[in-house]
């Protein structure tokens, strides 16, 4: 599996009432990314042909991360899609090496062309799970 890392350091903007970064920000961070991981990995004409969007999301807190504290994002798909959908998994580590937000999403494939969802092609999924 062809993992990819990200560091993300929390702005005041990312930071709720309880002192906390949001669990909204948590959400675009996964998707930040998994976005990011995308553009790195996929042929540009894979890029430029499909898109992806997000089906579901299960997210775990584990710590609480504050304004001017950096994590690393890292994400990879661990199998093969099913149809048009596939798993991708992502964990926030601290710089104290502690998890603080773990997560599996589902993303769905749509062709740019039609706007409709297709089979993910098994050229578009190999440099993911290599």
């Amino acid at each position: 599996m062809a993992s990819y890392t990200a560091q993300i350091t929390a702005g005041p903007e990312d930071i709720d009432e309880l002192g906390h970064v949001n669990n909204a920000v948590w959400v675009k961070w996964i998707q930040d990314v998994a976005v990011a991981h995308w553009y790195a990995v996929a042929a540009p004409e894979h890029s430029e042909a499909y898109m992806w969007v997000v089906t579901r999301h299960e997210i775990d807190y584990r710590g609480n991360v504050v304004a001017g504290e950096t994590v690393t994002g890292e994400t990879w798909v661990p199998e093969p899609p099913r149809g048009a959908r596939f798993d991708r998994y992502m964990k926030f580590t601290g710089a104290d090496g502690k998890v603080r937000v773990e997560a599996k999403t589902t993303w769905a494939i749509i062709d740019r062309a039609t706007g409709r969802l297709i089979r993910v092609p098994p050229e578009v999924a190999a440099p993911f799970l290599s």
